[in-house]
């Protein structure tokens, strides 16, 4: 625990140090008759079907399994929605905000934990739902991370993970780094996203289903919506601003909002799940090898551009 302080530590320096000559951003400690914005994400449509993924096919499987669905596969359900219609983990958030409240410090900390990427300040007893033995994983599906700002990152799984962070929108990687066992110190490093581009996945080089997307913000006026779809956006400096709310695979939905000396101003956003977008590498309708497959033999007979095949036998196409 000492040594995971004091590398805590010294990564807060660097930060601080770091992001100084940086950020364009200045944090007050009060703001002045803040308003609030206040609404809610819907989804309209089917929702769309999770991907599943069969787990022996990945490196460490047994340690695995307990995110696992109990029949050999991890299921990544990346839409969440009640009945309602309400869209959980959106994210909506304020562009071109120069001055205000101050940023958390704590948005681009994460610890890999049981197969997972999630912000190191969830609890592990919020990680899963249900009791004894049927427990569900709660996928961190969307985060949210600082511009020009490191990210750290802590290994507390025995086994060895990795994080790359990728920038879908043109296909760049930003940054990787080794995440090893038990290390008891913090891994990562600088980024920073190409202006205009706000979308990366966080995503662990020997773990595919261990992944996260990210929406990239340069001010702390964001919001992931809740169970139901609701979100809130308060001290909100008065003005006029645009606003977007943006959940993976759909594109983002941006809007003119202008917040009043300590007003509450309601705005919704809506997605039609038959516009879902994903990545060709993200693209399966299935499995990319069924569980039913021997993952040490050659896999035969595959369809299209998406299935996976050893080397020796790609001059079968």
């Amino acid at each position: 625990m000492t040594h995971r302080l004091i590398s805590l530590a010294a990564g807060m320096v660097v930060c601080a140090v770091w992001a100084t000559g940086l950020s364009a951003y200045d944090g007050v400690e009060r703001v002045e008759h803040g308003g609030v914005i206040k609404g809610r994400v819907v989804l309209s449509g089917p929702v769309p079907e999770p991907r599943v993924m069969p787990i022996i096919i990945y490196h460490f499987a047994s340690y695995c399994r307990k995110i696992s669905d109990g029949e050999g596969r991890v299921v990544l359900r990346e839409f969440h929605v009640d009945q309602a219609g309400g869209l959980q983990d959106a994210v909506v958030a304020l562009e071109d905000v120069k001055t205000g409240k101050r940023f958390r410090y704590r948005e681009n900390s994460f610890v890999a934990t049981n197969c997972m990427f999630h912000p190191d300040d969830v609890p592990e007893a919020e990680q899963f739902e249900g009791h004894g033995d049927e427990l569900t994983h709660v996928h961190p599906l969307v985060s949210v991370l600082r511009n020009q700002w490191p990210i750290t990152m802590t290994n507390a799984d025995p086994i060895v993970h990795g994080a790359q962070l990728y920038q879908p929108e043109i296909g760049v990687r930003l940054l990787s780094f080794p995440l090893p066992p038990i290390a008891h110190r913090t891994f990562g490093g600088a980024f920073q996203v190409r202006p205009g581009k706000k979308i990366v996945q966080v995503i662990c080089p020997m773990h595919e289903y261990m992944q996260t997307w990210a929406w990239v913000v340069d001010n702390p006026y964001y919001a992931k919506t809740r169970q139901g779809g609701g979100y809130a956006i308060d001290q909100v400096p008065p003005g006029t601003y645009k606003i977007t709310a943006w959940h993976p695979h759909m594109k983002p939905i941006t809007r003119t909002v202008t917040v009043p000396p300590d007003g509450v101003v309601s705005l919704d956003f809506e997605f039609d799940a038959r516009q879902v977008v994903r990545p060709m590498y993200e693209t399966q309708e299935q499995f990319r090898i069924t569980p039913e497959s021997n993952p040490f033999e050659n896999v035969k007979g595959c369809e299209g551009p998406y299935c996976v095949r050893r080397p020796e036998h790609h001059h079968d196409q």
